[in-house]
């Protein structure tokens, strides 16, 4: 494994973030006092609640809790992991992302990164596909040219059951490093053997073209046909899409993009110059997927079989998309006929017939309205009644604009409900007020009471930079009986003569369990009293001081009450602070 990412450089790498630019790229934003506003893109919203503050570089969402800076933005928005979304944002500087030295080395091999041990493997597949004459007949049987072969890197596993353990193993940890990238598979009485044996390898790479995982497609009548690789520290399932890298080599901007359901699919259309198809890994078109595939292109094209298992697929797409069909954004579908798959078709009938089909495709309402539709008798009241409800529960997870307008001006259309939407709105609001009352989701800020503490905490995470011109204060203060003390003096102590933003304090905090807490705090509104932030700063530490005073001093006279006992030290203390209370009193 690679060596953690120095913490020096992730508050490096943040200084130099705009979030505001960050974020606008893919959520347009809108000033809204000092600070940028949005529509929440991680949940349905009718009114902007997304705000994004400048001088803090930190985004916090009131309505669904979500939270963070450029990181975590480009976590949850793009999906990405941890060290992805550093990897993302030093490439836009033109960095290279450090590491620190691995604790335990145990030789070059043993030290290896994950994503280097994949593309290792890669490598040993697509060097055996050599002398393999059953893969390489096959391959040709079906039509591929080593050009393409060469292109997406494809390769073959041995029927052996130790050939990539033999080449890649050099120790214990790169043994366990490739079970845990599901390469190997441990044996019961130790060991481990290859997972990948007698198959055709696929290799599937992320967005920045690493690779993470397989497809493997067996030769003969073995089962399963296909086998991919496990759920890992770097591959999911769910969030990638076989040939998306690919796709992006060709184009920087696809006009569109169309997904088939199976590798072989993706590369055959790739040969026949139709290079804008990517697969799902062996399940269904998910909303991640969905959401990545839009934040690339305009169009996406679904190309399903024309069977029942096809159009269910389809039809879980489409639900899966649904949030997000912002204006500007479309979707569509193809159904092949039975005898068919991407494959054989465009084999059979080449690029112009396949394009045709693509260019002539069914849009995403007919086929919603057409799907609610089956079943329901139309001509009564009854039928339209269920057909409107089905419909609307639908429609309210497409984002508020044009998109949605539409899908209710076609469902009145359907309904034969002419130029008279009302019933569809008072349907739409009551499903609203409906969803309202049974979530009630509301602001986490609202339910925080503010104690000393809590508030001392708040103006230090959203005025870090004035927090960090306070005078150290004494480490006493761990003793005074009061939440949260040690987290407040922790803040001080990270900030003293380094002032951050907002965003980089928080970021130190990250997967911490007082990380949430201190995201609520760092949003809540009405904390200062006043314009002079420094004074109040300085006023919570003096009445902080004074609290551990009054503390030490009822321990003090409960010590000579209970116990009569004082030390020297003890007396002079207990004598000053009565000497200093009398005063104060005054």
């Amino acid at each position: 494994m690679a060596g953690k990412i120095p913490q020096s450089f992730i508050d490096d790498l943040l200084n130099r973030t705009d979030i505001i630019e960050l974020i606008d790229s893919r959520v347009h934003l809108k000033k809204a006092g000092k600070n940028y506003q949005a529509c929440c893109p991680f949940h349905n919203e009718k009114s902007p609640s997304f705000s994004v503050s400048p001088e803090k570089q930190f985004y916090h969402c009131f309505g669904c809790g979500a939270h963070g800076n450029a990181i975590g933005f480009l976590m949850e928005y793009d999906g990405l992991t941890f060290p992805d979304a550093v990897g993302e944002l030093a490439g836009l500087h033109g960095l290279t992302v450090p590491h620190d030295q691995p604790q335990h080395q145990q030789g070059s091999a043993a030290s290896a990164d994950h994503y280097q041990l994949m593309e290792w493997a890669a490598r040993y597949f697509q060097g055996q596909l050599k002398n393999a004459p059953s893969a390489i007949s096959y391959l040709k049987e079906r039509g591929l040219t080593g050009e393409v072969v060469k292109q997406f890197a494809i390769g073959y596993a041995p029927s052996g059951w130790d050939g990539l353990r033999q080449t890649l193993v050099r120790s214990a940890a790169t043994e366990a490093q490739l079970v845990e990238l599901g390469m190997l598979i441990s044996r019961d009485g130790g060991g481990s053997y290859d997972r990948f044996r007698d198959r055709i390898m696929f290799p599937i790479r992320d967005r920045r073209g690493r690779v993470i995982g397989f497809g493997g497609r067996v030769l003969g009548n073995g089962t399963p046909k296909y086998l991919n690789s496990p759920e890992t520290p770097i591959f999911h399932k769910g969030k990638e899409l076989f040939g998306l890298y690919q796709v992006k080599e060709k184009h920087r901007s696809p006009v569109r993009i169309l997904i088939v359901e199976g590798y072989m699919d993706v590369v055959a259309l790739a040969q026949f110059g139709v290079d804008y198809a990517v697969a799902s890994l062996g399940t269904s078109t998910t909303s991640d997927h969905m959401h990545l595939l839009f934040r690339t292109t305009s169009e996406v094209v679904c190309c399903y079989d024309g069977d029942n298992a096809g159009r269910e697929a389809a039809w879980r797409a489409l639900e899966n998309a649904l949030p997000s069909l912002q204006d500007g954004k479309n979707l569509r579908f193809v159904f092949l006929p039975a005898e068919h798959d991407p494959d054989s078709f465009i084999r059979e009938y080449g690029r112009e017939a396949f394009e045709q089909k693509l260019d002539s495709a069914q849009s995403y309402a007919d086929f919603l309205f057409e799907r609610l539709s089956r079943d329901l008798n139309l001509s009564g009241e009854a039928g339209k009644n269920e057909l409107a409800n089905k419909a609307i529960a639908l429609i309210r997870r497409v984002p508020e604009g044009f998109n949605r307008e539409s899908l209710l001006t076609k469902l009145s259309a359907q309904l034969r409900w002419g130029e008279n939407e009302k019933r569809l709105r008072d349907i739409f609001r009551r499903q609203e007020k409906e969803a309202q009352q049974t979530t009630a989701v509301q602001p986490q800020t609202g339910k925080i009471k503010l104690t000393l503490i809590r508030r001392a905490i708040a103006l230090v995470v959203q005025h870090p930079q004035q927090a960090a011109l306070l005078p150290p204060l004494p480490d006493v203060l761990r003793t005074l009986n009061q939440p949260g003390i040690n987290v407040l003096l922790s803040l001080l102590t990270q900030l003293h003569n380094n002032p951050m933003t907002t965003g980089q304090l928080l970021e130190h905090w990250r997967d911490t369990r007082e990380g949430r807490a201190l995201a609520q705090l760092a949003m809540l509104d009405e904390v200062a009293v006043g314009d002079n932030i420094q004074q109040e700063l300085e006023d919570v530490c003096d009445r902080l001081l004074d609290l551990y005073l009054q503390q030490r001093l009822a321990t003090l006279q409960n010590k000579a009450q209970n116990t009569g006992q004082l030390n020297p030290e003890e007396i002079q203390e207990l004598q000053f602070l009565l000497t200093e209370y009398k005063r104060s009193a005054k």
